[in-house]
């Protein structure tokens, strides 16, 4: 039980230096909340956009060459990931292409008093740079242009250096290029007067920045739907950058699509003058034999002729379409993208075809932010080499076994043509200018039509994305700062700072504050009583009938004093009323004590003699002087004399040394020290000191004395043995708690006797036990600023 009173007694003497500090707590929230609004009204607000796009799942071909799926010769394409878009979408290239076109690498900024603030779309005017785009999209510039007008504007590099006057069109000379600048009318008007600070910066650092700030996810692990989210000053950006990416998807759709068209438009072009030809033929061969209608021939012969004719035709036609392929491959020096889905049966060939698409296109993309000297470029280009070599053996191979099965063809067809010969000359010729002539016009026609869909496909080419959530902001408040919590944040921080040097400074403190605190380190040695903090309009010694804080703590001392002279006297036969008053270091206060413990005990008419015995260093002089204090007029033999005069010359006696005062009506006696000696120490050692102790203390009710610091010098331990009572004065703030232990160690050895300890300058709010109870007779306002 007695523990957990022990327990709750410090926690609560913890809490207790904290309120008492409640004002500093106030004050710290007070400007942590100042701060936390001046820092809302000037921080940069962030906004967040959201969009989200789906990823849409290609199952058979591309839309272009889903035009040849009847002729069975073009595999089936490939599904788009999820996990593939998102590596697409986030990639360094990606974002460098989108800054390099929406020319985010060109920072307007139009400067405030305070802040500066980004100008996006309502731009008051264009850069243009006549360097080439590889330097400016390398380079580094920052500089400086004043609007005055539509005609009109200042440009200069340093920000307080000179302005230059330039025309809107005029060129500029820069470290990176010149440039010209070119008013937008729509909004030039509305900045006039105002300074842009012009930031040209490296395209890969702004794409990178970028590039940290979004954040790209799927909205579930088997969900084609990605989440696209970007933390920017102008929400605008993030929708710029989700249509530049879906406008790059459409872009590779339609390179293989134009590839193709071209490829069919040449085929068109060659097989209409084959038609051409034939139809000419036609006419010729009507024309000199005069045929309008010839009977059929033998059915048997003619469908049998007929049937293996449209083979060899269909494989003419493979080998035409392949040796086309053929040939357009071995011109092809580079890496471009080849025809696909032209209508060759074999369908390997179309498969590596399209890989070859693929591959051909990745390193179009990668060469806009890489040249072609590095290694993905070089590794690609030996894949498109092989790929390229495979399919050009595949339609040589293909062009062997066409060229095989034609030539057996033909010979069946002439084996069925020697059976039909017998037939009239101009019917069977006719019939094979007529086959002929179909034959190609099918083909013709054919191409037409698909030349048609591709241009149709091509024009209604789906993205590989679309989007379901445009760009928007998450919420109409910017996401940083948030103002909760930056209060929050603030007003925590403002009640930690004082609390941490609260903490900080009483972990460090080794200082005595109060009685209590004091008591902790005295144990069985008794603290009379603590002294008020004067202030300077205060008066330093108490006057009668004081009811001062000062004179009631001194009420106390003296109670307890003569509590102390009580017990002992009734064990001693001596009037044990010689009371030693010391400190450890000058400037406690032990002289103050002195004075006013002697005023007090006069004040109940008492006979009091004040002796100043620190004849290093004498203050009581300064203690009795103004027009508050009389000097009574005594017949003295010497009035100048003091303590050191005494143990100097034998010849002067007590009675000549004591100087009777009149201090506030109060009246006590007082020797001073005198002239300060040269050997201070030596002189204290006259046994004369004792003597006079011993004189006074039968002639007066109590002998104050006023004696040295104990740790600076040895006086007041060379007369400690003829004290009754020594007062150790300790001073709040200032003694240490290792100068407590000083004294104790010497009442251990038994060097001091009778000690008790006083704690002066005490603040208002730590007198009592810890500030709990007060005197309450003299109500003093404490300064806001005292710590």
């Amino acid at each position: 039980m007695s523990e957990s009173l022990n327990n709750g007694q410090n926690l609560s003497e913890i809490l207790n230096i904290y309120t008492k500090k409640w004002k500093w707590f106030l004050i710290g929230a007070v400007i942590a909340i100042l701060l936390a609004s001046i820092y809302l009204r000037y921080a940069t607000p962030q906004y967040a956009g959201q969009a989200k796009i789906h990823i849409i799942e290609e199952k058979n071909a591309s839309s272009e060459l889903a035009a040849f799926n009847d002729l069975e010769i073009l595999g089936v394409g490939g599904t788009n990931k999820v996990e593939d878009e998102i590596e697409i979408l986030n990639s360094r290239s990606n974002f460098i292409e989108v800054v390099k076109n929406l020319k985010l690498n060109i920072r307007y900024n139009v400067i405030g008093n305070v802040k500066s603030s980004e100008v996006y779309r309502k731009r008051p005017f264009n850069i243009n740079f006549i360097a080439n785009d590889s330097i400016v999209n390398s380079s580094e510039l920052i500089f400086y242009v004043d609007i005055q007008d539509s005609n009109n504007f200042g440009f200069n590099f340093l920000e307080d250096g000179p302005v230059k006057i330039y025309s809107y069109g005029k060129n500029i000379e820069t470290p990176i290029g010149d440039i010209v600048l070119t008013p937008n009318p729509e909004f030039v008007k509305l900045h006039a007067g105002k300074r842009f600070l012009i930031e040209v910066m490296p395209i890969f650092k702004v794409a990178e920045a970028y590039q940290a700030n979004t954040l790209i996810s799927a909205i579930g692990e088997k969900s084609n739907i990605i989440n696209i989210e970007l933390t920017d000053p102008i929400p605008q950006k993030s929708i710029d950058l989700i249509s530049e990416y879906n406008q790059n998807g459409i872009e590779d759709k339609k390179i293989i699509a134009d590839r193709t068209s071209n490829f069919i438009d040449e085929r068109i072009k060659e097989i209409s003058g084959e038609l051409s030809s034939v139809d000419q033929d036609a006419q010729d061969f009507k024309t000199s034999k005069g045929v309008t209608d010839i009977a059929n021939e033998s059915n048997i012969a003619l469908n049998l002729s007929a049937a293996n004719r449209q083979e060899l035709e269909n494989a003419r036609t493979q080998l035409n379409i392949a040796s086309g392929m053929n040939q357009i491959i071995s011109e092809e020096n580079g890496y471009d993208v080849l025809p696909a889905n032209v209508g060759l049966s074999d369908p390997s060939i179309a498969n590596t075809t399209a890989k070859y698409n693929e591959l051909a296109l990745e390193r179009k993309r990668l060469l806009k932010s890489a040249d072609e000297q590095n290694p993905i470029i070089v590794n690609l280009d030996e894949q498109l080499a092989g790929l390229k070599g495979t399919i050009k053996s595949s339609l040589s191979g293909m062009e062997r076994n066409l060229g095989m099965q034609v030539n057996n063809l033909s010979g069946q067809l002439s084996r069925i043509n020697s059976k039909i010969y017998s037939a009239p000359s101009n019917s069977r010729q006719l019939r094979d200018i007529e086959r002929q002539q179909q034959t190609t016009e099918s083909l013709f026609l054919y191409l037409l039509q698909k030349r048609e869909e591709s241009q149709i496909a091509m024009a209604s080419s789906a993205p590989k994305s679309k989007v379901i959530d445009s760009a928007h902001l998450i919420q109409q408040e910017p996401v940083k700062p948030k103002n909760g919590i930056v209060y929050l944040a603030s007003l925590i921080l403002g009640l930690l700072v004082p609390f941490g040097i609260i903490y900080g400074k009483d972990l460090l403190d080794t200082k005595i504050h109060n009685k209590h605190s004091l008591e902790a380190f005295t144990s069985d040695v008794p603290v009379l009583g603590e002294l008020p903090r004067l202030t300077k309009k205060d008066n330093k010694i108490i006057i009668n009938d004081d009811r001062s804080v000062l004179a009631e703590a001194l009420r106390i001392i003296r109670t307890n004093l003569d509590f102390l002279i009580r017990t002992k006297n009734a064990t001693n036969s001596n009037k044990n009323n010689i009371v030693f008053i010391t400190s450890s270091t000058p400037g406690e206060g032990k002289t103050f004590v002195s004075t006013n413990l002697s005023m007090i005990l006069a004040s109940t008419d008492k006979k009091v003699l004040l002796v100043g015995a620190d004849i290093r260093n004498p203050k009581l002089y300064s203690f009795f002087s103004g027009d508050s204090v009389d000097k009574l007029k005594t017949a003295t033999r010497n009035k100048d004399a003091g303590l050191t005069e005494y143990l100097l010359d034998d010849s002067i006696q007590v009675k000549d040394i004591i100087r009777p005062m009149l201090v506030h009506h109060n009246t006590i006696d007082v020797i001073y020290s005198g002239k300060i000696p040269p050997n201070p120490a030596e002189l204290l050692m006259s046994s004369k000191v004792e003597d006079l102790l011993d004189e006074v203390s039968e002639l007066y009710d109590y002998v104050i004395v006023d004696t040295a610091p104990m740790m600076v010098v040895s006086d007041t331990l060379l007369i400690a043995p003829y004290a009754n009572h020594i007062v150790y004065v300790t001073r709040a703030g200032v003694t240490d708690e290792a100068a407590v232990k000083f004294p104790l160690g010497l009442r251990d050895e038994g060097k001091l006797k009778g000690i008790s300890f006083v704690v002066n300058d005490v603040t208002l709010d730590e007198l009592g036990y810890g500030g709990k109870y007060g005197y309450g007779y003299s109500k003093t306002t404490k300064k806001w600023w005292k710590f």
